[in-house]
Formats: C-alpha cells, sequence, structure tokens
C-alpha cells in the first residue's frame, strides 16, 4: 500500500506543516536528486563557458552586461529553460510519489518544459510587484540626490535604509500571497496569471503562518548551505594536499553539489503549504455552502 503524504487529511499547524515537508522531502530526494544534480549542473554551463575561453568567472549578472558573446547568451538561454523544466519537474515528481504514484520521467519531463513560459511570467510578475514596492524608496533617493554634489549625510543613509526595511513589509506580504503561484500552476490546469490569483485566495489570512513557515525554511536551508561548506572544506583539504587553488576549487564543486538538495526540500515545504491552504480554503468553503440559506 502507497504511503500517502499528499494532501494531509486536515488544516494542520505550523509545527506539522514542517513535518510535513520533511517526509515528503525524505520519502523523495532519493528519487530527485538526478533531476535536482543535472539542473545544478546545466546551471553552470556560461561558467563552463568561461572557463574553456579563459575568461574570469564573475556573477552572471555582471556578466551579462560585459559580454558580447552570442555562444554565452545561448548557453544562458539553454541554462534558464533546462534549469526551469528540471526544477518543475522535481515538484512534479514529489507530486506524483506524495500522492502514491509512481514517478513518470518522460511525462515529469515534458509538462515540465511546456510550463516553462508560464513559470517564468510567474516569477517576472512577481518581481515586478517587489520592484513596485522600493519605488517610493527610489523617488526619496532621487529626490534627496538632486542639488548635492557630495557624497550623503549618515542620516539621510539611515533615512533611505529605514525607508527599505519598511518596504521589506509589503514586498514579503506579496511574496507570501503568492508563494503558491507556481505550484498551482504546474498541478491544475491554470493559467500563470489564474495560477497568482488563485494562491492569492488560497493564502488570505494565513500570512503570519506562512512567514513563521518560510523563515524556519530559509533558516534551515541557510543551515544546509553552511553544512555543504564545511563539508566541502574538508574534502578539498583532505584532496588537495595543501594546493590553495585545487582546495578552492575542490571546495566550490562540492558546495554546488551538495546545493543539489535544496531544490527538493524547497518544493517539498511549498507542496507541504499547498496541501495545507488547499484543505484550509475547501473547509471554509463547505462552512460557508452550508450556512448559506436554502433557496
Amino acid at each position: 500500500m502507497p504511503n500517502i503524504l499528499y494532501p494531509p487529511p486536515r488544516p494542520q499547524s505550523v509545527g506539522e506543516i514542517l513535518d510535513s515537508a520533511f517526509r515528503i522531502f525524505s520519502a523523495t530526494l532519493l528519487k530527485c536528486l538526478p533531476y535536482s544534480f543535472l539542473g545544478v549542473i546545466v546551471g553552470h554551463l556560461t561558467t563552463f563557458h568561461d572557463l574553456a575561453t579563459g575568461h574570469p568567472v564573475v556573477p552572471t549578472t555582471l556578466r551579462a552586461r560585459q559580454t558580447h558573446d552570442p555562444l554565452w547568451w545561448i548557453l544562458l538561454i539553454v541554462a534558464t529553460f533546462a534549469v526551469t523544466t528540471l526544477t518543475n519537474a522535481v515538484l512534479l515528481r514529489q507530486y506524483a510519489l506524495a500522492t502514491g504514484r509512481p514517478a513518470a520521467t518522460g511525462t515529469e519531463l515534458s509538462t515540465g518544459a511546456r510550463r516553462v513560459g508560464g513559470v517564468l511570467l510567474i516569477a517576472i510578475l512577481m518581481t515586478l510587484a517587489v520592484v513596485a514596492t522600493f519605488i517610493p524608496v527610489f523617488l526619496v533617493a532621487f529626490l534627496m540626490s538632486i542639488g548635492s554634489s557630495t557624497a550623503p549625510s549618515p542620516a539621510v543613509i539611515l533615512a533611505i535604509v529605514g525607508l527599505c526595511v519598511l518596504a521589506l513589509i509589503p514586498a514579503s506580504w506579496a511574496l507570501i500571497r503568492w508563494v503558491c503561484a507556481v505550484p498551482v500552476y504546474l498541478l491544475t490546469v491554470r493559467g500563470p496569471v489564474a495560477s497568482m490569483s488563485h494562491s492569492w485566495q488560497l493564502t488570505s489570512g494565513n500570512f503570519w503562518r506562512l512567514s513563521v513557515i518560510y523563515a524556519v525554511g530559509i533558516a534551515l536551508i541557510i543551515v544546509l548551505y553552511v553544512l555543504s561548506g564545511v563539508i566541502g572544506a574538508v574534502i578539498a583539504l583532505l584532496l588537495a594536499h595543501g594546493d590553495v587553488a585545487v582546495i578552492t576549487a575542490t571546495s566550490a564543486v562540492v558546495v554546488t553539489l551538495l546545493g543539489a538538495v535544496i531544490t527538493p526540500f524547497y518544493s517539498a515545504l511549498v507542496l507541504a503549504v499547498l496541501g495545507d491552504v488547499s484543505v484550509r480554503r475547501e473547509g471554509a468553503d463547505l462552512a460557508q455552502r452550508l450556512s448559506a440559506p436554502a433557496r
């Protein structure tokens, strides 16, 4: 008999949601690692190109402003498409396994590839919404800089920092409200905008609960990265025999590969959250229908 981990039988507490996420993660990790590892490797196509051509390895955003190499841009597009496809496939596989169905590689990859455009659109719309919350900060900073030829005073810097902190409140609120948009889009027949709208409805009234859940999740991800860094450093020291260049390269490779477990963990957390808010919304809708006067 398959172990059904999704959806939950009833609304869950914060601790129960985190427990569900860990159970989904542990039950599906080994079967999701091929997608995750491949995504990590493909995601570094532009880095491999830079190393092969002797170009200094710099962050992608900085490199994009510097390069006019068409091959680099082609590799960036291919990497973006492939990584998004594989990330989608991780969540689709976890959903299948958590609901007691077998994994289907062909279906997961084909569905993940077809949904790349919609997932990227959701990401762009969410990014624009977050940027919009910082527009007042940009305006204030611009007005303060008009007519000033000197560096801003500490008071001005503190004021801008304070405004940035205030802007984080509506930005985080918007992100929490749309946090279920991608899984809704991948697991239902809704379009990108409809998925964002449905996520907005599902997360209504759950901001603080979800904030606590994702704060814990982010803290755990940071811990995983720190542990991977420690493990990478130990392995590098054992293999490099004092060669600084080899130590640096080996440590970076190990940290990157160990980081492949982050994607399955995050998608398991998102899936657990979606299950809980869906059950809560269905219960609220049922209660509303039962309390409505008969016609």
